[in-house]
This record gives structure tokens, sequence and C-alpha cells, in this order.
């Protein structure tokens, strides 16, 4: 799907580490909605572990770029608006989709694959 605008809420010229920060992105498409994304860099990554004293990162799924500038940042949104922006609405989706109604999809899924492939004994024993 086509990117008709990419909106910074943030100057780029106010970010003092374009290898270590994040930043909000709106990202109009041509169907008219618009999506928020963060955009981080893996430095930021490694920092907000540091900071909270972990050893991992855990949340929503992000996109990630070498550096905070306009170029690269427009390059990995075109990229996520391809195939009808599959993967910026797979981005948005958990924002949206409440717990409930992600446990009643995966259960209509474990239901078809039980009628597809029986209880599973058959893969058990191959």
């Amino acid at each position: 799907m086509k990117v008709v605008k990419i909106e910074f809420p943030t100057a780029l010229s106010k970010i003092k580490d374009i290898e270590n920060d994040n930043l909000d992105v709106f990202i109009e498409l041509e169907d008219g909605f618009t999506y928020v994304v963060v955009v981080f860099t893996p430095k930021n990554y490694y920092s907000y572990m540091e900071k909270e004293n972990k050893n991992y990162y855990c949340g929503c799924p992000n996109i990630i770029v070498k550096k905070l500038t306009k170029e690269i940042i427009t390059e990995a949104i075109n990229e996520y608006a391809k195939d009808d922006a599959y993967w910026l609405k797979c981005y948005y989706l958990p924002g949206v989709i409440d717990i409930d109604t992600l446990n009643q999809f995966i259960k209509a899924q474990q239901e078809a694959q039980e009628l597809l492939w029986g209880d599973g004994d058959s893969w058990k024993n191959t």
C-alpha cells in the first residue's frame, strides 16, 4: 500500500544521538488511515535493558533502524507498507485487539488444526 505521508511529532533535529534513541512516527496510507509506530535503534534496546537491569526486551513489536534519519526511517516504513501494509497492520493489532479476542482466534486455529490433523497422534509416532 502506498505511503501518503510520514510525520515526526518530535523533530529529528532534536534527537541528541541518532544511533541510540527511539521516535514516534505517524504514517498515513493511501486508504486514509494513520498508523502510529515507534522506531528504535539497536543501541536504544541495549540502553533500555541496561537502565532496567534486564537481559532481555519484551514488548510491542518495533521497527528497528540503524540510525534515526529521515531516509532510513522512510525506507523502513515503505517496506512495512508493502503487501497491502501487512506488517504495518500486524504492528498495529496488539494495541487494538484485547486478549480475549486473541484467545478466541487461537482457539479457532487449534480447532481447525484438530479437524485437519486429528488429535496429533499420527505426528507422535512417525
